[in-house]
């Protein structure tokens, strides 16, 4: 007698920039209900901040299973781990569970999510019924809302940039950009501030580390500020609109 498997479900939620309050309705409903999570996170043996996040919303029975995805490392060894969760993803939609996927922002944005995704759509032609993803607050929106500071107004461009990118890159964004979201800054920053005073755009920038946490910090001046990458969290964005004069 052949046992039919229940249908299985792949649910990615991006749980917001830190404050377990931030995250969506539709997020908080579905963690509820989830079989196993998935956590990631970038240190070997650390908590998941993203399971920190939701802690609260997850139902006693899901079984939780934190992957340390490497951040630090050679392609090979970073796709390796991509291959694996994603394959363990699908065995598990496949064995009838509703699985989940967490991940801090937004999932479709500078998230490791888009590598997984892109393993499972390489072998279809169309997104499976059993993936549903499930936006989230990204950490430079938080930011705006907690400083008062637009992201954009009326016809101004926008620019969202890793610092990762070469300085060329950087100072092209700067200069073509009326606003403009600088991501991972931790390692750059002095490099980043130095970039912001040859274009005078110190006087409508601001930086904030850990934003809606209890560690949050936010810094509107950032010519006197002085602060090396050990000092400064990973977490830390800044935000420049250049028809916005920043109040000190």
């Amino acid at each position: 007698m052949n046992v039919k498997v229940k249908a299985g479900k792949l649910y990615v939620m991006g749980v917001g920039p830190g404050a377990s309050d931030l995250i969506t309705v539709r997020a908080a409903r579905i963690l509820r209900e989830l079989d196993v999570i998935y956590t990631p996170t970038g240190k070997k043996g650390a908590q998941s901040l993203a399971h920190f996040i939701i802690e609260e919303y997850l139902s006693p029975t899901t079984k939780v299973c934190t992957y340390h995805f490497l951040m630090k490392a050679d392609k090979a060894a970073k796709e390796s781990v991509w291959n694996d969760v994603a394959q363990t993803l699908e065995e598990d939609v496949a064995n009838g569970r509703k699985v989940g996927f967490i991940t801090l922002g937004d999932p479709m944005l500078f998230s490791t999510w888009v590598f997984l995704l892109e393993r499972m759509m390489s072998k279809r032609t169309e997104i499976p019924p059993w993936l549903e993803i499930v936006p989230g607050i990204a950490s430079f929106s938080a930011i705006a809302a907690v400083s008062a500071m637009p992201l954009a107004m009326e016809d101004q461009t926008l620019a969202v940039i890793s610092c990762t990118v070469s300085e060329t890159a950087l100072e092209q964004a700067l200069l073509n950009h009326d606003c403009i979201v600088l991501m991972k800054v931790y390692s750059r920053f002095a490099l980043i501030r130095d970039l912001l005073h040859r274009h005078n755009l110190l006087k409508h920038a601001l930086m904030m580390a850990d934003a809606t946490l209890p560690t949050e910090q936010c810094w509107r001046d950032l010519a006197t500020l002085s602060l090396g990458e050990q000092e400064l969290s990973y977490f830390s964005t800044i935000l420049i609109n250049k028809n916005w004069q920043l109040s000190r």
